[in-house]
């Protein structure tokens, strides 16, 4: 890399690396560093009466310094917090050598270094709890300056808030701003307070396969791959669902996975391409009792992540106490239309969706056109916890027929802040009845819709071995997250969410720019002046060109031959041509 493609401070930095290694500091040095404190827990356990001061060793982030002749201080960041250091010369520089802390303190470390603090803990008089060094050792030199936010008096300046830079660059957002990690320990919380009340009932995680030949499961549209040794094509999973039921018809009671399911759709708020979805499935069990299972389970998770069951989204605040209200499919459709769609045909469907200003397109069948209906003028209505039930059967390719009305499903799902959490049926185990089911999906795969589902013949052979009656039930782990800790948007809970490729700013080659006379040693220094094609010098202004060029060649020490006046009037004349 070219010294002048380098920011101002990356090459500062970069020369303090130099000098370091001049010095016989190691910038990057690979033996472990023994931390016997963390400042979180430093700060917790300190006590002034304590007779003894105690002694620590701490590491983390330099993020600002105070320097003040021979004593300064600093701030260090670690894994939980930041607490103040103190640094006095003749303390880390007991011999006549001061360069530790003239130099290598005082010059060559910057903001975002990672420093080992060897000393003691004491407050100052001001009161602050702080470590006072008695030695600081380099850990690992940092060569771009970090974005720092500061805040004074409650405003915050220079705050690293763009949002495709924040999820762009993760680990910066996550070192710079507070509050970013406290998101993603309570996403840890909720995988944590799940699994226990899973692992209580008894039931046991298991994986299933990620790349399948069949994407089932769900109606989706799939990412397909090529396996090249068995020559077929093979699919990221849009859902693990066959699989586990697989498995319940293999005699296991109850089994769950944290799967990750991958859907090519389009990317919002509250979608990824990329997603986390929990599935469960117990036998002998039924819709009515996994409701009463879910909602128990998501208070568990508000309390064990919030210590309460009441949360703050946006401008609404949602509360998760149990038991949640209940509306079905058709019920609420009613309420918010003022239409009963009970018998309705596809055609029927089509008048409706027409009449209240739902869009929908020909490839639509009966189960989609109500899909629609209800997506557009039902579910942003439910802000507080609410189970939808009883699906038309349409909708539900996988759900057992409702023991009271053939034509719905025995299926719920929960809806919350205006979105759907979670999905769950009384399970089809039927082989006959599920086969035809498949028949028809397959029929609205050849009228044009890439998210019906294909019939998978090994998992109806599965059913045909015999499932015992069972309940599964999906919620989207992401969108729980979400709940939990108050965010409006996907990203904000996925480290690292799917982005638009960088932009990338166009720069001719080397070969453009001496093609017009330019020698190839000035040309990143033409390109630091910001003419990164030969058709941007086309108004440039050879005199004051001239004159930059030459203060570059001396400012970075590049030792080359100024060019002349006359000489850039030709480039520039040259790039006009």
């Amino acid at each position: 890399m070219n010294i002048l493609e380098l920011s101002e401070q990356e090459i500062v930095r970069r020369n303090s690396l130099s000098e370091l290694r001049k010095m016989g500091i190691e910038p990057y040095p690979a033996a472990e560093f023994v931390v016997t404190g963390h400042t979180k827990e430093i700060k917790e356990n300190f006590r002034d009466e304590d007779a003894e001061m105690r002694e620590v060793s701490i590491a983390g982030r330099i993020m600002s310094r105070r320097i003040m002749g021979k004593a300064s201080f600093m701030e260090l960041q670690d894994a939980e917090g930041r607490i103040q250091v103190y640094i006095s010369r003749d303390d880390i520089c007991p011999d006549e050598n001061k360069d530790i802390y003239n130099i290598f303190f005082k010059k060559l470390l910057d903001i975002g270094d990672f420093v080992g603090i060897e000393g003691f803990v004491f407050r100052t008089q001001m009161g602050e709890i702080t470590v006072h060094a008695k030695t600081i050792k380099m850990l690992s030199k940092s060569l771009r300056p970090l974005p720092i936010v500061k805040v004074k008096d409650g405003v915050t300046y220079d705050a690293f808030e763009d949002p495709e830079l924040r999820y762009r660059q993760r680990y910066v957002d996550l070192v710079v701003n507070e509050g970013v990690k406290d998101i993603f320990i309570k996403r840890t919380k909720v995988y944590n307070s799940m699994r226990e009340y899973f692992n209580g009932h008894g039931y046991m995680e298991v994986e299933t396969p990620i790349l399948q030949s069949i994407p089932g499961g769900a109606a989706a549209r799939p990412f397909i791959t090529h396996h090249n040794a068995l020559d077929i094509p093979l699919y990221l999973r849009i859902a693990n669902e066959l699989y586990l039921k697989r498995l319940i018809v293999g005699g296991f009671e109850g089994v769950y996975e944290f799967s990750k399911n991958f859907r090519n759709e389009g990317m919002d708020r509250t979608h990824n391409p990329e997603f986390t979805c929990m599935e469960i499935y117990v036998s002998y069990k039924d819709y009515n009792w996994m409701m009463n299972f879910t909602e128990k389970m998501i208070e568990k998770i508000c309390l064990d992540v919030n210590g309460t069951t009441e949360v703050k989204v946006g401008d609404n605040v949602i509360n998760f106490k149990a038991p949640f209200r209940c509306v079905t499919m058709i019920d609420s459709i009613k309420e918010f239309t003022g239409i009963d769609i009970t018998g309705m045909g596809e055609e029927q469907l089509r008048d409706v969706c027409k009449q209240i200003g739902v869009e929908v397109d020909e490839t639509m069948g009966k189960g989609k056109l109500i899909d629609e209906i209800f997506g557009e003028k039902c579910e942003g209505n439910y802000i507080q916890p609410t189970f939808i039930i009883d699906y038309p059967i349409e909708m539900s390719p996988l759900t057992k027929r409702h023991r009271n009305n053939p034509e719905l499903t025995e299926r719920f799902e929960l809806m919350v802040n205006g979105k759907e959490l979670c999905n769950a049926y009384s399970e089809l185990n039927d082989p006959i009845d599920q086969y035809e089911r498949f028949v028809e999906q397959m029929k609205l795969s050849e009228k044009g819709d890439d998210e019906a589902m294909i019939i998978d013949k090994d998992f109806i052979r599965a059913l045909e071995y015999g499932m015992p009656p069972t309940s599964g039930m999906g919620i989207g782990m992401d969108r729980l997250v979400m709940l939990m800790t108050g965010q409006t948007t996907i990203q904000e809970v996925l480290f690292f969410p799917q982005m638009r490729p960088e932009k990338v700013v166009k720069r001719d080659k080397e070969e453009a720019y001496t093609a017009i006379g330019v020698p190839a040693e000035w040309v990143p220094a033409i390109q630091k002046l910001g003419y990164l094609t030969v058709d941007s010098m086309k108004d440039a202004k050879p005199g004051k060109m001239q004159q930059e060029l030459c203060g570059l060649n001396k400012k970075f020490k590049l030792e080359l031959t100024n060019p002349t006046l006359e000489q850039v009037t030709e480039w520039v004349a040259k790039a006009q041509a």
